[in-house]
């Protein structure tokens, strides 16, 4: 099955693909020839990604899925949650965030956070959505190297490492993008047979 995930994000294709297995030909943006920044104009996960989808069906033609994703952390008030990505302002930076978040979180004792994933899949003329949470904590300090966007800082509920420590493979088990695309794959597999 040929399917476009609608992001430049290699990161996120990447892991993505690792999840997906073989079964699936998972094309980008690039590959459909879509180069314009694709709309995130809403204050919700769930807008924001159906948006995203809805804008390549409409412009490209092609059955798509799109994501959002955001870290909302207890003692922010759920903050950055849908902002996550441009916490810090334009342009996009993940250095940036975290240094704002880190400062934004200097003497709050409370560390609790999570990070949520929505997945909007246009197939067939219909909607889908999907959802995948990881809870953890929130470090004061960068750790490990691998992963993206807030991973250095986050250590997932049960472990004592890092999304940025861990490898890919174990990343997609337990993290929320993992646990959404799980959903959105079993889904895709019952519909293939």
């Amino acid at each position: 099955m040929k399917i476009c995930f609608a992001t430049n994000n290699k990161k996120k294709i990447e892991e993505v693909k690792a999840a997906l297995g073989s079964e699936f030909q998972i094309v980008s943006l690039e590959d459909i020839g879509c180069h314009e920044e694709l709309p995130e104009t809403g204050d919700t996960l769930e807008f924001n990604a159906f948006q995203k989808a809805r804008h390549v069906k409409d412009h490209y033609g092609v059955d798509c899925f799109a994501d959002d994703t955001g870290l909302e952390v207890e003692a922010l008030d759920g903050a950055p949650g849908v902002y996550s990505g441009r916490y810090a302002g334009e342009p996009r930076s993940d250095e940036r965030n975290i240094d704002k978040l880190l400062d934004s979180m200097t003497g709050k004792e409370n560390r609790q956070a999570r990070f949520r994933t929505v997945i909007a899949l246009l197939l067939d003329g219909k909607e889908y959505q999907f959802d995948g949470i990881a809870k953890g904590e929130i470090l004061d300090h960068r750790v490990g190297e691998k992963g993206f966007g807030y991973d250095p800082v986050f250590r997932p509920e049960g472990y004592e490492l890092t999304f940025a420590e861990i490898s890919l493979e174990d990343k997609n088990k337990i993290s929320h993008r993992g646990k959404a695309v799980k959903a959105l794959v079993e889904f895709l597999r019952q519909r293939k047979f």
